[in-house]
């Protein structure tokens, strides 16, 4: 009679955690110092608490389940019982893994311990475990490729509006090189002309990366682009027109630093305007000359205005700027 009893015992605790999903039922069939014995998630104890706490979760991840005891086996205190569960998994995240919608199968054999008509111990394996990992790495692999989409889209935005000839007036060599820190980023650059055969020369990086980043280096650039050939005399005139724009096109959380340059080759006069970036250098006779000018980054505040300066370059001179090169 107590190997049926503890048999018995044993199937109303199954049904209990799966199919009626019934906590205080189970936590009545719990000895007060009942052991879990099962493979325990990270920051799990052993003790009654968290094996409620456990069944809590596993329940609110998922739907009413399907309990299957395909046998069971008794010995003394000990119950052995072989059962298969079905529960579809569409509520809530489960050992990190997004709920699918599917039926999660669970094949297992329990072993219980029974001292007194109550659930002392217990001691499992199954195969839900395994199906989890599996369908954790594919949403992994399929999260991976999400991200190679975007930053594929992500790339073909940053350097579409990068130019594809460069000016080369003459008796002077522009060389740009870019080069990317980061997968995508909002690093731009560009290059068109002005009215005399003078050159716009702008270089500049958008604060984020990916897809957002990009989009809004692609902006600036079009403006400085649009603006500078209607305002082609002034270079601080034309960064302050494209701040008083971008503010009202950008997230508060973004802003833009950009430098300014027009270049007039047959004087070698190089008019500039700083829009916060790293400072452009002038390569002259072997030292490096800062060119300094100030002026805060695009899209942070109104009403800014910006620093204008002017040199001259002469032969086997060169001005770079960083991030960027031009």
């Amino acid at each position: 009679m107590l190997v049926e009893e503890n048999m018995a015992l044993a199937r109303r605790f199954k049904e209990a955690r799966v199919v009626k999903r019934d906590l205080d039922a189970v936590d009545e069939m719990l000895a007060p110092d009942f052991v879990n014995h099962n493979k325990l998630l990270p920051g799990q104890e052993p003790d009654r608490e968290d094996f409620l706490r456990g069944i809590a979760t596993f329940h609110a991840a998922s739907s009413e389940g399907r309990l299957i005891i395909e046998d069971q086996v008794a010995g003394g205190e000990k119950v052995v019982t072989r059962f298969v569960v079905r529960s579809p998994h569409d509520r809530g995240e489960l050992m990190g893994v997004a709920p699918t919608g599917r039926v999660l199968t669970n094949r297992g054999i329990v072993i219980h311990r029974v001292v007194e008509g109550k659930i002392a111990e217990e001691w499992g394996m199954g195969t839900i475990g395994g199906t989890l990992r599996k369908q954790r790495l594919e949403q992994e692999i399929r999260e991976r490729e999400r991200v190679e989409q975007e930053l594929r889209v992500a790339r073909s935005i940053q350097q579409a509006p990068l130019p594809k000839e460069v000016p080369q007036p003459e008796g002077w060599q522009v060389s740009p090189y870019y080069q990317p820190a980061r997968e995508v980023g909002g690093d731009f650059y560009d290059f068109f002309e002005l009215e005399e055969e003078r050159v716009g020369v702008v270089v500049g990086d958008a604060t984020g990366k990916g897809i957002p980043a990009a989009l809004v280096a692609e902006a600036t650039s079009n403006m400085l682009r649009a603006l500078a050939r209607a305002l082609s005399s002034s270079p601080g005139e034309v960064v302050s027109r494209v701040n008083e724009t971008l503010l009202a096109r950008i997230p508060p959380n973004m802003f833009v630093t950009c430098f300014y340059a027009i270049l007039d080759p047959k004087s070698g006069n190089l008019t500039y305007a700083n829009a916060g970036h790293d400072l452009p250098y002038l390569h002259r006779y072997g030292d490096a000359e800062e060119l300094r000018a100030r002026g805060m980054p695009l899209g942070l505040m109104p009403g800014m205005s910006y620093e204008e300066k002017e040199i001259e370059l002469d032969v086997g001179e060169a001005s770079s700027s960083t991030a960027t090169g031009w």
